[in-house]
């Protein structure tokens, strides 16, 4: 469901930069709304005034081009996995420990950022601003599995498996919970947390 615009400010207050109805935050997350239901290369400038209900010249108020959103939407999503991963690396303790937080962490933020996440992973590599943002996921992958590695060093973790091929199953198993997770109709963020810690860890097999 579409947001509906934000009321106009007050009589008296300063308006917010663009047309009146939306500020820069809610426009963003519109946007990110159209690019996940109709794909974001099939989604034209006029498509978003559409749904918006506002002209395209009001969005360039709040941006240069559809490109821009984009940028803006796929940095919202890696900054925060980002910080998980610099959480992770300042932290003390074993490595295991740290992946640990580095899964709860992913898992947190695929759920509070699911929208933005959703069109992280969605990306084809057709443009500069995608091919950047999918560098990056790479970068956060491979750290992923150097700590893994780490870990398998301290001997925590099993070390007959890969650990850049664990990397990328985990993240995968993770990244899956944007296709099916409904926080209305299921576990809670921390439910859904220990779960995947548990399948990563110990998996399903009783002891």
């Amino acid at each position: 469901m579409m947001h509906a615009p934000a009321p106009a400010a007050p009589a008296g207050e300063t308006p917010r930069r663009g047309r009146p109805g939306y500020d820069r935050e809610t426009l963003l997350s519109v946007c990110v709304e159209v690019f996940n239901v109709h794909g974001y290369d099939a989604t034209s400038m006029g498509t978003l005034s559409k749904h918006l209900g506002i002209s395209k010249s009001a969005i360039y108020h709040h941006v240069e081009s559809k490109e821009e959103i984009l940028e803006q939407a796929l940095a919202r999503a890696l900054d925060a996995l980002e910080e998980v991963l610099a959480g992770a690396a300042a932290a003390e303790g074993p490595a295991v420990a740290r992946l640990e937080r580095v899964i709860r962490g992913t898992v947190r933020v695929l759920v509070e950022q699911m929208p933005y996440v959703t069109l992280l992973l969605r990306l084809r590599g057709n443009s500069e601003v995608e091919t950047r943002a999918l560098e990056r996921r790479r970068t956060v992958t491979r750290r992923v599995g150097e700590l893994i590695e780490r870990a398998q060093a301290e001997g925590a973790v099993r070390d007959d498996l890969s650990g850049r091929s664990a990397a990328r199953l985990l993240l995968g198993m993770i990244n899956s919970i944007v296709d099916w997770y409904r926080p209305e109709a299921g576990d809670t963020t921390d439910q859904l947390a220990d779960t995947v810690v548990g399948l990563a860890f110990s998996g399903l097999r009783a002891p």
